[in-house]
Protein backbone atom coordinates (compact mmCIF):
# COMPACT_ATOMS: atom_id res chain seq x y z
CA UNK A 1 0.00 0.00 0.00
CA UNK A 2 1.50 2.88 -1.12
CA UNK A 3 2.14 6.03 1.37
CA UNK A 4 1.09 9.77 0.79
CA UNK A 5 2.43 12.90 2.15
CA UNK A 6 1.73 16.43 1.91
CA UNK A 7 4.53 18.60 0.39
CA UNK A 8 3.43 21.48 2.47
CA UNK A 9 2.05 20.89 6.38
CA UNK A 10 1.39 24.41 7.29
CA UNK A 11 -2.28 25.44 8.38
CA UNK A 12 -2.32 28.32 6.19
CA UNK A 13 -1.91 25.95 2.59
CA UNK A 14 -5.59 24.06 4.07
CA UNK A 15 -7.93 25.64 1.53
CA UNK A 16 -10.81 22.81 2.48
CA UNK A 17 -11.80 20.29 4.81
CA UNK A 18 -13.33 17.03 3.50
CA UNK A 19 -16.68 16.21 3.65
CA UNK A 20 -16.58 13.83 6.68
CA UNK A 21 -15.11 16.99 8.58
CA UNK A 22 -17.26 19.36 10.64
CA UNK A 23 -15.62 22.81 10.50
CA UNK A 24 -17.61 24.03 13.70
CA UNK A 25 -17.04 26.71 16.05
CA UNK A 26 -17.59 30.47 16.70
CA UNK A 27 -19.93 32.64 14.65
CA UNK A 28 -19.65 36.09 16.03
CA UNK A 29 -23.26 37.53 15.33
CA UNK A 30 -22.72 41.28 17.46
CA UNK A 31 -21.30 43.18 19.24
CA UNK A 32 -22.30 46.27 21.91
CA UNK A 33 -20.38 48.95 23.55
CA UNK A 34 -20.85 49.94 26.38
CA UNK A 35 -20.59 54.25 27.34
CA UNK A 36 -22.95 55.09 30.15
CA UNK A 37 -25.64 52.72 29.01
CA UNK A 38 -28.48 51.58 31.41
CA UNK A 39 -28.85 48.56 29.96
CA UNK A 40 -27.56 46.46 27.41
CA UNK A 41 -30.32 44.25 25.40
CA UNK A 42 -29.72 41.84 22.84
CA UNK A 43 -32.91 41.64 20.95
CA UNK A 44 -32.28 39.91 17.42
CA UNK A 45 -29.84 36.70 16.49
CA UNK A 46 -31.05 34.82 19.48
CA UNK A 47 -32.60 32.54 17.75
CA UNK A 48 -32.98 28.31 16.11
CA UNK A 49 -29.55 29.20 14.01
CA UNK A 50 -27.70 27.31 16.89
CA UNK A 51 -28.53 25.68 19.72
CA UNK A 52 -25.22 27.21 21.89
CA UNK A 53 -24.83 31.23 22.58
CA UNK A 54 -21.81 32.76 24.35
CA UNK A 55 -21.44 35.86 25.67
CA UNK A 56 -18.25 37.28 25.89
CA UNK A 57 -17.47 40.49 28.68
CA UNK A 58 -14.46 42.58 27.76
CA UNK A 59 -13.63 45.32 30.87
CA UNK A 60 -17.05 45.66 31.76
CA UNK A 61 -16.98 49.18 34.18
CA UNK A 62 -19.79 50.25 36.12
CA UNK A 63 -20.44 53.98 37.02
CA UNK A 64 -21.02 52.92 40.80
CA UNK A 65 -18.58 51.08 43.12
CA UNK A 66 -18.94 47.79 44.28
CA UNK A 67 -22.45 46.66 42.49
CA UNK A 68 -23.63 43.94 40.63
CA UNK A 69 -23.53 43.12 36.44
CA UNK A 70 -26.55 41.22 35.99
CA UNK A 71 -28.68 39.55 33.53
CA UNK A 72 -32.41 38.92 32.44
CA UNK A 73 -33.86 37.15 29.41
CA UNK A 74 -37.15 37.85 27.64
CA UNK A 75 -39.93 36.12 25.60
CA UNK A 76 -41.63 38.55 23.82
CA UNK A 77 -38.36 40.42 21.57
CA UNK A 78 -37.58 42.37 24.34
CA UNK A 79 -41.18 44.51 25.45
CA UNK A 80 -40.50 42.70 28.82
CA UNK A 81 -37.31 41.11 30.41
CA UNK A 82 -38.87 38.96 33.40
CA UNK A 83 -38.55 35.67 32.45
CA UNK A 84 -38.69 32.71 35.46
CA UNK A 85 -35.12 31.51 36.76
CA UNK A 86 -33.63 29.99 39.24
CA UNK A 87 -30.19 30.41 39.97
CA UNK A 88 -26.76 28.93 42.30
CA UNK A 89 -24.22 31.27 42.86
CA UNK A 90 -20.57 30.43 44.35
CA UNK A 91 -17.62 31.95 43.97
CA UNK A 92 -13.57 31.86 45.52
CA UNK A 93 -11.59 35.03 46.55
CA UNK A 94 -8.20 36.31 47.65
CA UNK A 95 -7.34 39.48 49.11
CA UNK A 96 -4.60 41.87 47.63
CA UNK A 97 -3.33 42.01 50.81
CA UNK A 98 -3.11 38.35 51.27
CA UNK A 99 -5.15 38.47 54.41
CA UNK A 100 -8.04 36.32 53.43
CA UNK A 101 -9.18 33.68 51.11
CA UNK A 102 -12.46 31.26 50.42
CA UNK A 103 -14.39 29.25 48.35
CA UNK A 104 -17.96 30.19 49.41
CA UNK A 105 -21.96 29.69 48.22
CA UNK A 106 -23.76 32.69 48.39
CA UNK A 107 -27.31 31.67 49.39
CA UNK A 108 -28.31 35.32 49.50
CA UNK A 109 -27.21 35.77 45.57
CA UNK A 110 -29.55 33.17 44.01
CA UNK A 111 -33.14 32.91 42.46
CA UNK A 112 -35.44 30.64 43.41
CA UNK A 113 -38.74 31.06 40.50
CA UNK A 114 -37.65 34.78 40.50
CA UNK A 115 -38.09 37.41 37.70
CA UNK A 116 -35.97 39.51 39.10
CA UNK A 117 -32.71 40.08 37.13
CA UNK A 118 -29.50 37.41 38.38
CA UNK A 119 -26.59 38.85 39.47
CA UNK A 120 -23.41 37.91 38.00
CA UNK A 121 -20.80 39.43 39.23
CA UNK A 122 -19.80 42.19 41.67
CA UNK A 123 -17.57 45.26 40.67
CA UNK A 124 -16.07 47.91 42.29
CA UNK A 125 -15.62 51.06 40.24
CA UNK A 126 -12.10 52.26 40.64
CA UNK A 127 -10.06 53.73 37.63
CA UNK A 128 -8.56 49.98 36.74
CA UNK A 129 -11.54 47.84 37.58
CA UNK A 130 -13.30 45.82 35.29
CA UNK A 131 -15.00 42.62 34.82
CA UNK A 132 -14.20 39.82 32.39
CA UNK A 133 -15.66 36.31 31.60
CA UNK A 134 -18.65 34.67 29.52
CA UNK A 135 -21.71 33.44 29.66
CA UNK A 136 -22.90 30.31 27.91
CA UNK A 137 -26.91 30.20 27.06
CA UNK A 138 -28.13 26.67 25.70
CA UNK A 139 -30.80 26.00 23.13
CA UNK A 140 -32.56 28.88 24.11
CA UNK A 141 -35.44 28.52 21.14
CA UNK A 142 -36.46 25.28 22.44
CA UNK A 143 -40.48 25.22 23.20
CA UNK A 144 -39.71 21.83 25.09
CA UNK A 145 -37.29 22.42 27.88
CA UNK A 146 -36.25 24.98 29.76
CA UNK A 147 -33.05 27.10 29.08
CA UNK A 148 -29.86 26.37 30.90
CA UNK A 149 -27.42 29.14 30.94
CA UNK A 150 -24.05 29.30 33.26
CA UNK A 151 -21.69 32.21 33.76
CA UNK A 152 -18.28 32.79 34.74
CA UNK A 153 -16.30 35.98 35.67
CA UNK A 154 -13.76 37.78 37.22
CA UNK A 155 -13.21 40.81 38.74
CA UNK A 156 -11.68 43.31 41.97
CA UNK A 157 -15.01 44.12 43.39
CA UNK A 158 -14.45 47.64 45.31
CA UNK A 159 -14.31 46.95 48.71
CA UNK A 160 -12.52 48.45 51.33
CA UNK A 161 -10.21 45.00 51.57
CA UNK A 162 -9.85 45.09 47.48
CA UNK A 163 -9.87 41.72 46.66
CA UNK A 164 -10.17 39.27 43.13
CA UNK A 165 -13.90 37.42 42.82
CA UNK A 166 -13.89 34.37 40.76
CA UNK A 167 -17.76 33.78 40.21
CA UNK A 168 -19.79 31.13 38.99
CA UNK A 169 -23.56 31.33 38.18
CA UNK A 170 -25.77 28.68 36.59
CA UNK A 171 -29.17 28.39 36.67
CA UNK A 172 -32.07 28.17 34.42
CA UNK A 173 -35.15 30.23 33.00
CA UNK A 174 -37.98 28.32 33.80
CA UNK A 175 -39.95 28.74 30.75
CA UNK A 176 -40.52 26.20 27.53
CA UNK A 177 -41.27 29.57 25.33
CA UNK A 178 -38.19 30.48 23.46
CA UNK A 179 -35.69 33.33 25.29
CA UNK A 180 -35.31 34.90 22.05
CA UNK A 181 -33.96 38.49 23.78
CA UNK A 182 -30.96 39.00 27.15
CA UNK A 183 -30.52 42.50 28.71
CA UNK A 184 -27.41 43.34 30.73
CA UNK A 185 -27.48 46.22 33.36
CA UNK A 186 -25.61 46.84 37.22
CA UNK A 187 -28.23 46.80 40.03
CA UNK A 188 -27.63 50.54 40.87
CA UNK A 189 -26.07 53.16 37.93
CA UNK A 190 -24.73 52.34 34.37
CA UNK A 191 -22.70 50.53 32.56
CA UNK A 192 -20.10 52.97 32.22
CA UNK A 193 -17.91 50.98 29.50
CA UNK A 194 -17.17 48.09 28.14
CA UNK A 195 -18.14 45.45 25.23
CA UNK A 196 -20.11 42.49 24.89
CA UNK A 197 -19.90 40.38 22.25
CA UNK A 198 -22.17 37.38 20.82
CA UNK A 199 -21.52 34.24 19.46
CA UNK A 200 -23.50 31.60 17.83
CA UNK A 201 -21.96 28.04 18.35
CA UNK A 202 -21.75 25.42 16.00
Amino acid sequence: MALNFANNNSLSAITSLPASISGGGMTLISTQTASSSSTISFTSGIDSTYDEYVFKFYDIHPSSNTVNFQINASTDGGSNYNATKTTTYFLAYHTESDSGSALQYYANRDLAQSTSAQQIVTIGNANDDSASGTLTLYNPSSTTFVKHFISRQQAPTGEATQNCKDTYVAGYFNTTSAINAVQFSMSSGNIDSGVIKLYGIS
